[in-house]
């Protein structure tokens, strides 16, 4: 795509404004009221005067971590944003027509997985009990699960797959590019970076020689945090310009604020590892593994055979190891006898949203 001429009708996006009330009084303080795109298909307009509209399925999009759906309705250099390629895959003829949801769920920790969380918060139900209602409302959609599927990459990913396997009732299909599954792998090999990065903002600074570290741990061992977590977050809040190790710590923890929320902890979650001694703390880590898409397989195996289509694939290049977490995933798919389409492609985690050539137009296909 380095020439963006279409020739072709490219849809119409529509902005609403959107006041929450799931959001409202959320632990971090993030707006409730938010800009929600709409994206409407070619045609979409034509009989509408008249009352007698076509109805579209709806297919809502789930940003990965740092991203917000806004972020995919913008101008691409050389590429097509989600609403282009769209309209390009429906001109083709390769993509039903469909509206497209861009949900704005960004957070002061840099995103979240989609799920309800005391200390993010409750984002599931923003996209369940709110958006998708206003959705339904405002437009002409088919409005019911046999007609309505999510989609996203990374964090992303992980929301669809999780969403298909807890709220069956809400969403007919789901796409996931590369979301995040086996824990193991895909969270445990960063940690002792972010523990380093969360150690430059000791409340007290560590002192050279000897060192009782059964003294020093206190309260580490526990998952709870001494001061260096919100003293990180303070510095971070108020930087102009974050670094990859600035990320990456950030992910770290809003992974933690999303799997192990505690009112009564410090920063309402508790860490999975020990600040001082990198230990893996077993209830913790445990927190951590309910939320793993390869241990729900069998949990929700009844939600996930009530889907109309699965579609799941990886890069087999994936930098953060996602592509063993699909694997295992699409085993355990297969061993519960729950249909579905796993692919890998010859690429890495970053930039990857020409995959949704494929994922579209399954999830229009089986959503008609």
């Amino acid at each position: 795509m380095a020439l963006k001429r279409p020739k072709w009708n490219t849809g119409t996006l529509v902005m609403l404004e959107h006041h929450s009330r799931v959001l409202r009084d959320n632990p971090l303080g993030d707006p409730s009221v938010r800009n929600l795109a709409v994206w409407l298909p070619p045609g979409y307009d034509e009989g509408a005067m008249q009352g007698r509209g076509k109805r579209y399925p709806v297919l809502v999009d789930m940003a990965g971590y740092t991203g917000s759906g806004l972020g995919h309705i913008g101008w691409k250099n050389f590429s097509e944003n989600i609403p282009e390629r769209a309209a390009r895959l429906v001109h083709e003829e390769r993509m039903a027509p469909a509206i497209l949801v861009f949900p704005d769920c960004f957070t002061a920790l840099g995103g979240n997985q989609y799920i309800n969380s005391s200390a993010i918060g409750a984002y599931a139900d923003y996209l369940t009990k709110e958006i998708v209602p206003v959705v339904d409302r405002e437009f002409r959609t088919l409005a019911s699960r046999e007609h309505r599927g999510c989609f996203g990459k990374s964090s992303g990913g992980y929301g669809a797959i999780i969403h298909g396997m807890k709220y069956a009732s809400t969403w007919g299909a789901i796409a996931n590019h590369s979301g995040d599954a086996y824990f193991d792998f895909v969270y445990w090999h960063d940690w002792p970076n972010t523990l380093n990065e969360l150690a430059k903002h000791r409340p007290v600074p560590r002192p050279v020689g000897p060192l009782n570290v059964h003294k020093a741990e206190k309260g580490a061992d526990r998952g709870l945090d001494d001061g260096r977590v919100r003293k990180f977050l303070e510095v971070v809040w108020k930087k102009r310009k974050l670094t990859q190790s600035d990320v990456h710590c950030l992910m770290n923890l809003c992974m933690a604020a999303s799997y192990d929320p505690d009112r009564r902890a410090p920063n309402g979650f508790r860490l999975p590892f020990n600040l001082e001694t990198g230990e893996r703390i077993p209830k913790r880590w445990e927190a951590w593994q309910r939320h793993d898409p390869v241990n729900l397989v069998k949990k929700y195996r009844g939600n996930l055979k009530k889907l109309r289509g699965i579609y799941i694939d990886c890069g087999y290049r994936d930098q953060f190891h996602i592509h063993y977490g699909c694997r295992i995933l699409s085993k355990r798919l297969a061993v519960a006898g729950i249909r579905h389409t796993y692919e890998e492609f010859d690429d890495n985690h970053s930039d990857v949203d020409y995959r949704m050539e494929g994922s579209l137009p399954f999830l229009t296909r089986v959503l008609r």
